[in-house]
């Protein structure tokens, strides 16, 4: 019989565990805020840039796709040269890709400003959830998740607003001047708050991370560049090679002893993977329709940034007010009963906006799908999260975690790219011949004869995160009761004050 390996003792290694917390947060919320905010001043930065489309959605998917590649490798680079220093490096390469982003005069330089902006994100985000477990003890690590997913809610309210108010009042390129303060002041509190921890060695898979980065890449561009070259044979040559590289990734993380990038053991645990294809379809949907969205809200509606920015607030304020709700309940019901709801519900939700976009659709009629989808939001961010690795052994809930947020910006990364090929293909099919790019150094509402089938391209767009979201909605279906359980090898009551991993 074996036992399981005693619970190390914790070791305190700051006085001063909430002002630690604080500093972490700065950070945290800078990129969480980042996320949303561009997305409002997209048609903005199309008129100023003199961009098209395709150009627009190259924003998103660069940030994106640098973002998901290092994740995984940068847990791991926390833990063997200090999560501190690699959180500090993390701040300086984003700050300062923000003040390269704004200083920007083309949409390359921008698309390039912002693949550096996604790298400095890679390495902020496991430096927080790895601090919070070394700073507070178990019984308090609860609380501290409580403020850190309190954060995050706050920054989907505050990013949207915050990005209409620049936007219109000082320009497209405070979004990212903005962040330029935020970064020295996370600087400053992280150098005398947030304390130096114990390091460990690691092995990093190298191989791994180039066969990632390249399948990813190739499966992205070819998906999202299609449409401009005609869908030509070389293109689908590219999308096919860049699955045959992840493939090929599949195999190497299953023949990697010691430490791969993705222990391949951890999906056998059925709720885990099931609970990563729930999150791939979330992350697909969501980050695909930002871009159509305020697309129709500001070139069809002729709405200000701001105003555009209004519609999506009873989204996150309902789900702000339920998600504590839903938590409490979340260990009395069976899982699958929540999130295959929620998944069902926000592809409902967006199926209904792409229904109802046309130029004289009132605006009280376009909020009504974001408050659905607000409801839906709090039956699958935090409940998948708690879900995934619940049934996890202990010593293998930190990878689960790593895993599953990755997968998540995998999808949003890939729905980017192909709601973005969808978008570029309809423009074609309802528009053909017209040129729907804004001229001029400002955004303006599309001419009357147009708006009808940009209206309709923009709907259609979203039809196909409402599919994805339908999948994910039948497949979530099959997670298992997980009530009252743990890891196999839980250590014991101890583990059950510790945080479960939250989404970010």
């Amino acid at each position: 019989m074996t036992t399981a390996p005693p619970v190390p003792a914790f070791k305190p290694v700051t006085d001063r565990p909430w002002a630690a917390l604080l500093a972490l947060c700065v950070g945290f919320f800078m990129i969480l805020v980042d996320m949303s905010i561009v997305a409002v001043a997209q048609p903005q930065i199309m008129a100023a840039l003199d961009a098209d489309v395709n150009g627009i959605v190259w924003v998103t998917s660069a940030y994106l796709l640098t973002y998901a590649v290092p994740l995984l490798i940068a847990g791991r680079l926390g833990d063997k040269i200090g999560p501190k220093k690699v959180y500090q490096a993390g701040l300086v390469i984003f700050t300062a890709a923000s003040v390269w982003c704004g200083l920007s005069d083309t949409i390359g330089e921008l698309i390039l400003a912002r693949g550096l902006q996604g790298i400095g994100a890679a390495l902020i985000t496991p430096q927080t959830l790895a601090l919070i477990t070394r700073i507070f003890p178990p019984e308090r690590r609860g609380a501290a998740m409580g403020v850190w997913g309190t954060v995050a809610g706050v920054a989907t309210l505050v990013g949207p607003l915050l990005g209409g108010i620049l936007t219109d009042s000082l320009g497209w390129e405070w979004i990212f001047f903005v962040n330029l303060p935020v970064g020295i002041i996370g600087l400053l509190l992280a150098a005398v708050l947030v304390p130096t921890v114990e390091t460990h060695d690691h092995r990093f898979d190298w191989v791994g991370v180039v066969l990632s980065a390249v399948g990813l890449s190739a499966l992205v561009f070819g998906i999202q560049e299609g449409e401009s070259y005609h869908w030509a044979p070389w293109i689908w040559v590219l999308i096919a090679s860049g699955v045959v590289v992840l493939v090929l990734f599949v195999w190497w993380q299953a023949r990697t002893e010691g430490e791969p990038l993705v222990p391949l053991s951890l999906f056998r645990d059925r709720n885990f993977s099931i609970s990563n294809v729930g999150i791939t379809a979330m992350g697909f949907a969501v980050s695909g329709s930002m871009i159509p969205i305020m697309f129709f809200l500001q070139l069809v509606g002729g709405m200000s940034p701001m105003r555009s920015a209004l519609v999506m607030v009873p989204m996150a304020v309902i789900t702000g007010v339920l998600a504590p709700i839903v938590g409490r309940v979340l260990d009395r019901v069976r899982p699958r009963n929540i999130v295959a709801l929620g998944l069902f519900g926000y592809g409902v939700a967006t199926f209904w906006a792409g229904f109802i976009f046309r130029p004289e659709t009132p605006v009280w009629q376009l909020v009504l799908p974001t408050i659905l989808m607000g409801v839906a939001s709090a039956g699958i961010w935090a409940p998948l999260a708690a879900t995934a690795t619940r049934n996890l052994p202990w010593h293998q809930a930190g990878a689960g975690a790593g895993v599953y947020n990755t997968t998540r910006v995998v999808g949003s990364v890939v729905g980017a790219a192909a709601i973005g090929a969808l978008m570029m293909s309809r423009l074609a099919a309802n528009l053909p011949g017209v040129d729907t790019q804004n001229r001029g150094p400002e955004a303006h509402q599309l001419p009357e004869f147009a708006r009808e089938g940009f209206a309709r391209a923009m709907g259609e767009s979203i039809y196909l995160g409402a599919a994805v979201l339908f999948v994910g909605a039948a497949v979530t279906l099959f997670l298992a009761d997980s009530r009252g359980q743990r890891g196999t090898d839980s250590p014991g009551p101890q583990s059950s004050s510790a945080p479960r991993p939250v989404d970010v």
